[in-house]
């Protein structure tokens, strides 16, 4: 096993001038014996342990391992901290500008850094405007370091676990690996602050390559529970002292005595207060004979915009993807049906600038208007009422949604307006005809599939189910939109596998934002992006 020896160090060459020489090296070389006494702890831990230990199984091992390189890893930061500073100091000069503004550099003061390993303590030198102001430090710039005072790692790893947990429960996860997480409230505003930059994102995130020959675009929206003003008003009002209870199962009893009765809601309403997210994904498809293989670099992108700023995103895809205004590709617009989104289709895919689009309403809500629609005839669960719907959908699969309508415009005339239940059915066959009348040119779904296109909503609804239901819809849950906002749409680039290239390029902007004013890069923010806006009026 051969020696561990301490790497040679021209200290000369990276410590400040003279005057702070001696002080300078007496504080590297007490950090290189820190990180030298560290590393020969984990050498002979290593080479000793089976030999000393016969009552200690491999985990044992590995929990002494564990806390030997934490401890290697802050001896080995807070060194490479001191060598940093020393070296800046040694080349920067005691005042600079950064453009109007003079800075004057003050003696390095002492500041705790929270890094994977643990919290470490360095010394830094700060820079101050001459005419008073905020300053900032230039070793943190140099670094890349924020000044919220913890490792920018550890931060997007606590905000990435929020994206798909609580956020008490992302600090308790990441308590497992790290020896001091940060605390919720701080996991809340990396999230914020990571959420001002989500929207410029979208607009400039890598186009994929290798992409098919037919765009795919499906949309649809998820209600997510909110938070009623009133709601807002308790939270934010002062706080009432508490009794404290006997025991915690008393603790519901005594606040439910304290707040009387809530009263019994009324037929039809809605504790949920739910606020629709728009969900757009796009993806393509590749041929290859007669199949179009896929989907390809699927996409997700979702926001409590307004439906119209789902479709502005999604031109805006199409075209970064080479399938723009004047395209000759197909481009396949998938709906739920809803007319609304109709309506944006011609607005923004209209066929005069995409000659080859095909619009497509899922089959699976055509076919629960028809399973509603035949209970006018057939009882619920009947084998008769299986078989009817069966016969409709070999005849949508065929092209004959026409004698579809005609099956129930027949019904329709052979039920009377007046007696039992007839209201009812009417309706339903009504609601039916209607559905379909408005959707008809949809419908070809014998078509679609024999060109191998879509005709379900799947994928927009798995998003759905596993991007925003997933976090954000749970019992319990009241959510302040712009909260949620930074919450799904952070969760949306993780899910497009984008997101260690969004956190860098994130970091790289707020530095350099901060860097032009002179002040202190800081990612964390209590205070949320404003939702996003359409770029047309309504």
């Amino acid at each position: 096993m051969p020696k561990i020896t301490r790497p040679t160090v021209q200290l000369s060459l990276i410590i400040t001038p003279p005057a702070d020489r001696t002080r300078d090296r007496a504080s590297l070389d007490e950090r290189i014996t820190r990180l030298d006494r560290a590393l020969e702890a984990v050498r002979e831990l290593a080479l000793f342990w089976p030999c000393s230990r016969s009552d200690e199984l491999f985990e044992d091992f590995e929990v002494q391992l564990r806390e030997l390189l934490r401890g290697t890893g802050r001896a080995a930061v807070e060194l490479m901290l001191a060598v940093a500073e020393a070296k800046d100091r040694r080349e920067r000069s005691s005042t600079y500008s950064i453009g109007d503004t003079v800075y004057r550099m003050s003696t390095p003061e002492p500041r705790s850094f929270n890094t994977w390993f643990g919290v470490v303590r360095y010394r830094r030198s700060y820079a101050r405007p001459i005419d008073g102001g905020v300053g900032h430090c230039p070793l943190d710039f140099e670094l890349g370091l924020l000044g919220d005072r913890i490792s920018p790692n550890l931060l997007s790893t606590g905000a990435r676990l929020a994206t798909r947990m609580s956020f008490a429960e992302a600090r308790e996860v990441l308590g497992w690996f790290v020896p001091q997480p940060p605390s919720t409230e701080v996991l809340e505003q990396t999230v914020l602050g990571l959420g001002h930059h989500t929207g410029r994102w979208f607009e400039v995130a890598p186009v994929p390559e290798g992409d098919g020959e037919v765009l795919v675009v499906m949309l649809d929206g998820k209600c997510v529970p909110t938070a009623r003003e009133s709601e807002l008003q308790k939270r934010r009002g002062e706080r009432a002292e508490r009794v404290a209870a006997p025991s915690p199962r008393h603790r519901g009893r005594d606040l439910r005595k304290k707040r009387g009765r809530a009263p019994r809601r009324k037929k039809g309403d809605k504790s949920k207060n739910g606020k629709q997210v728009m969900m757009v994904v796009t993806y393509t498809l590749k041929r290859e004979g007669k199949l179009l293989l896929g989907p390809l670099n699927r996409r997700v992108y979702a926001s409590f915009g307004k439906k119209r700023h789902a479709f502005e995103y999604a031109l805006e895809e199409a075209e970064r993807r080479g399938f723009g205004k004047g395209t000759t590709k197909t481009v396949q617009i998938v709906t739920d049906g809803d007319p609304d989104l109709h309506l944006y289709t011609d607005e923004y895919f209209n066929t005069a600038d995409f000659p080859n689009r095909v619009v497509t309403v899922d089959v699976v809500h055509v076919l629960e208007k028809l399973w509603d629609a035949g209970r006018a005839r057939h009882r619920e669960g009947s084998p008769e009422l299986a078989a009817w719907v069966r016969v409709q959908e070999n005849r949508l699969y065929g092209d004959k949604a026409t004698l579809v309508l005609d099956d129930l415009r027949v019904w329709l005339a052979e039920t009377p307006k007046t007696g039992p239940g007839n209201k009812g059915r009417r309706k339903r066959l009504s609601d039916a005809i209607r559905y379909l009348e408005r959707r008809l040119d949809k419908l070809n779904y014998g078509t679609y599939r024999a060109e191998d296109l879509e005709v379900g909503t799947g994928q927009v609804e798995g998003a759905i189910k596993y991007v925003i239901a997933k976090r954000c819809d749970h019992g319990g849950m009241r959510w302040i939109r712009q909260r949620a906002q930074a919450v799904i749409q952070l969760r949306c680039i993780d899910v497009n596998g984008h997101w260690q290239a969004f956190v860098r390029w994130a970091l790289a902007r707020l530095r350099t934002a901060a860097l032009a004013d002179g002040r202190r890069a800081r990612l964390q923010t209590n205070t949320p992006a404003k939702l996003p806006s359409v770029a047309h009026a309504a």
